[in-house]
């Protein structure tokens, strides 16, 4: 009778209107989202700044973008000013300076990138084996103060260290036997000088992230290692640098990503008329052009082509990465 009266209730039960039967209520989807947002405004409000500052500085301005296919005229605005399309992009092409510009920008980028991305690697599974004290702490605040350096300090600091009357690596190289060497006047210097310079400002400042990867590995990983007679070189290589390959990964996808779009702050100052011919990258063309000789929708052009050729290579990158293993931007 029981389970009869079971089958009969739920048969009436369907056999009701939908207007009568019991269902529980769901909000809709935009009302449910409202109601998240509203139950989570602190985090909205933490990122309100972050977000302003790409809207207003990043975004916003890109309306100013359409001036690389104008011949843009201050005096007649962005929408008065005549379209001329491609010239400005074709003009660059066509010229003269444009192969020795991407070579120098190359350059330069790819042999800080040889130079300065397995340092902060080496150093940070240095200092993760050394024990902590004194040692340990006063290497690190050595490797990280140059950070603090400012751009034009760090300039004048390699040009009075490099001058060839009184610098004193020339002075050391004179008692050591040898000439003087005029490091910031011969263009085959001027890679070597800008990249060792700038490893040398940045590589503690680099062990951060890595030391921080580091700090997320198990202890109990090393331990069973210990046990089965792994020595602190295995020990490196078969657990603290695996550790670090998905950290390394995400690192190199975004230098590579930012390949030619190499600040032009430190080569500025650095450059002088005898170093011109390995100094002049795309960044201080886009300044000399843009700011200084007021072809504003040339220089425009210019920087619009530096930052799609960016744009391709991080893309490009990241999906490679994305095939090869599981670590990708996105």
């Amino acid at each position: 009778m029981d389970s009869n009266t079971a089958t009969v209730l739920t048969e009436e039960e369907k056999q009701q209107s939908p207007k009568s039967r019991k269902v529980p209520t769901k909000l809709p989807k935009p009302k449910r989202k409202n109601k998240k947002i509203l139950q989570n405004w602190q985090l909205y409000i933490f990122i309100l700044p972050a977000f302003l500052y790409f809207l207003i500085f990043h975004y916003i301005p890109m309306y100013g973008v359409q001036i690389a296919f104008k011949d843009f005229i201050p005096s007649s605005g962005i929408w008065g000013s005549e379209w001329v399309g491609l010239e400005h992009f074709i003009r660059f092409f066509d010229s003269y300076y444009f192969w020795d510009l991407i070579k120098n920008t190359l350059g330069i980028s790819i042999y800080e990138l040889i130079v300065g991305f397995p340092l902060p690697i080496i150093l940070a599974l240095a200092l993760n084996e050394a024990k902590d004290g004194l040692y340990k702490r006063t290497v690190q605040t050595v490797t990280y103060a140059p950070h603090f350096i400012s751009v034009v300090v760090m300039a004048g600091m390699i040009i009075a260290f490099l001058s060839p009357a009184t610098g004193i690596i020339n002075h050391g190289l004179t008692l050591l036997g040898f000439d003087p060497i005029p490091f910031m006047s011969d263009p085959n210097w001027f890679k070597t000088v800008y990249v060792f310079s700038g490893v040398w400002q940045s590589t503690g400042w680099g062990t951060i992230i890595y030391l921080a990867a580091l700090s997320g590995v198990d202890p109990q990983h090393h331990e069973a290692a210990i046990v089965d007679g792994a020595t602190r070189l295995q020990r490196i290589w078969h657990i603290n640098i695996p550790a670090l390959v998905p950290t390394m990964i995400i690192l190199l996808i975004m230098n590579l990503g930012n390949i030619m779009a190499m600040g032009f702050e430190k080569i500025l100052l650095l450059q002088n008329p005898l170093n011109l011919e390995s100094s002049n990258v795309i960044a201080t063309f886009v300044y000399q052009a843009g700011l200084l000789d007021a072809q504003y929708s040339f220089a425009a052009a210019v920087g619009l082509f530096n930052s799609v050729i960016n744009a391709l290579l991080l893309i490009t990158v990241n999906q490679i990465a994305k095939k090869r293993s599981e670590t990708s931007l996105w």
